[in-house]
């Protein structure tokens, strides 16, 4: 008698496969990859915004509606710049910010994604994605990324925002056909 012993067994379709044994009989199920995320969503902002003091984002957020995007789950509900979960769980909360200096702006420019845990009431500064220019010689374009891992422990009072901040004439860079300036949310798991 021989006896095979291995880690795993993958099928061909890159899912995992559980083997069972229970009295002779054998039993194959397969959990399709990406089944464990429970939610992915993404927004971006349809418009460019001038903002001189550090103010929460509203009036230009968009799910993202190309033809060949889709969400997992219920997805994000935003309302008045305030992002909320649909359920609990650890989050990856990321900005990728399309940020903007004129020609001849000794400028900057940024987005701060802030949460709250107290349904809004305060807000605490996770991640910056920020540039600046401090010669005026030239404009300047560039597209600057920040995440944080947040974990919601109740769907019912954690909020995300994302505040922006710029100095006369610079602007954070938005498009209604395209992602310029996105925001993106993955459930990676159960909160911890």
């Amino acid at each position: 008698m021989s006896t095979i012993k291995v880690d795993a067994i993958q099928g061909t379709s890159g899912a995992s496969t559980a083997i069972t044994l229970s009295g002779g009989v054998v039993t194959f199920s397969q959990t399709p990859v990406g089944a464990f995320i429970a939610e992915a969503d993404m927004f971006r902002f349809t418009s460019n915004l001038i903002n001189t003091g550090d103010a929460i984002m509203t009036g230009g957020f968009e799910r993202v509606d190309d033809a060949t995007f889709a969400k997992i789950g219920t997805g994000m509900t935003e309302s008045s710049g305030a992002f909320t979960f649909p359920r609990t769980g650890l989050y990856r909360v990321a900005v990728s910010a399309h940020l903007y200096i004129p020609d001849g702006n000794d400028g900057a420019v940024g987005v701060n994604i802030k949460v709250s845990s107290n349904s809004g009431s305060s807000y605490d500064t996770v991640a910056v994605a920020w540039a600046g220019n401090n010669d005026g010689t030239a404009q300047w374009y560039g597209t600057h990324p920040c995440e944080a891992f947040v974990n919601v422990t109740n769907a019912s009072t954690f909020r995300v925002a994302f505040f922006a901040n710029s100095s006369s004439d610079s602007y954070i860079v938005g498009d209604t056909d395209r992602n310029q300036t996105s925001f993106s949310f993955i459930r990676l798991g159960e909160s911890q």
